[in-house]
């Protein structure tokens, strides 16, 4: 049953995403904010499958440690369901994402009219400038900033170096950075076709303050998100 809901989700999420493709890609020329409604509504319509086609549901917790301001969003990367969510959950503010992606024709154009700060992982020293370039103009807008420090989704479990971006961000931009740990990879594997049915979490901590130095700024940062979403794993309902 689990693989026949998968497999119905995945086509549907493939439909999905050709038909607002063809028919609101007018839009993009048009409208940029109309755009971005057409994208969330088109992640709000993911959501509803994931629910009610492949049993998957989401389970927010702490949304209260949401700000009312700008502030810098860093989360725990398993799986595509976040990159879903998020923009959703965090209307107000623009994700670091690869510079690839918002160069793929059509989808990566959806994409940017999230509000995306896009980042050349290729060019080292001078993506680091431009990224911060493009965050503060997204802060000055009175925009948050979203990042994965890890840079790429992680198996659950599992850990990888914590990129130096969010360090730059957090140093440069004077805000608070709240965390966010969850456990989404248990239901949607980086690779993976099936979509297991149950409630993946996804949770935001208590805010980090602004001032901290480099070295004890990334210990936080780390051992919350880290020891967070490893108190998720067990949830597997």
């Amino acid at each position: 049953m689990t693989s026949l809901r998968s497999f119905l989700f995945n086509v549907l999420f493939a439909v999905s995403l050709v038909v607002t493709s063809l028919v609101c890609l007018p839009v993009l020329i048009v409208s940029r904010s109309r755009a971005r409604r057409v994208t969330l509504a088109w992640c709000r319509q993911l959501i509803w499958l994931l629910r009610h086609v492949a049993g998957l549901k989401v389970d927010l917790r702490g949304t209260g440690h949401i700000q009312a301001g700008p502030a810098i969003y860093a989360a725990k990367h398993q799986s595509a369901l976040e990159t879903i969510l998020l923009p959703l959950v965090l209307p107000q503010a623009d994700i670091v994402v690869k510079r690839e992606l918002v160069m793929v024709p059509v989808a990566g154009w959806f994409l940017a009219s999230l509000g995306t700060v896009p980042i050349d992982r290729g060019a080292g020293g001078r993506a680091l400038k431009a990224m911060l370039i493009r965050a503060r103009a997204s802060v000055a807008r009175g925009r948050s900033i979203v990042i994965f420090p890890e840079g790429t989704r992680t198996a659950p479990g599992a850990r990888r170096p914590y990129h130096p971006g969010i360090a730059a961000l957090y140093g440069d931009l004077g805000l608070p950075v709240v965390p966010i740990a969850l456990n989404t990879g248990l239901f949607w594997r980086r690779r993976g076709f099936t979509k297991r049915p149950g409630t993946a979490v996804v949770e935001f901590l208590a805010p980090i303050p602004a001032g901290l130095d480099r070295r004890a700024f990334m210990a936080e940062l780390e051992d919350r998100i880290e020891t967070a979403s490893a108190l998720l794993l067990p949830e597997t309902r």
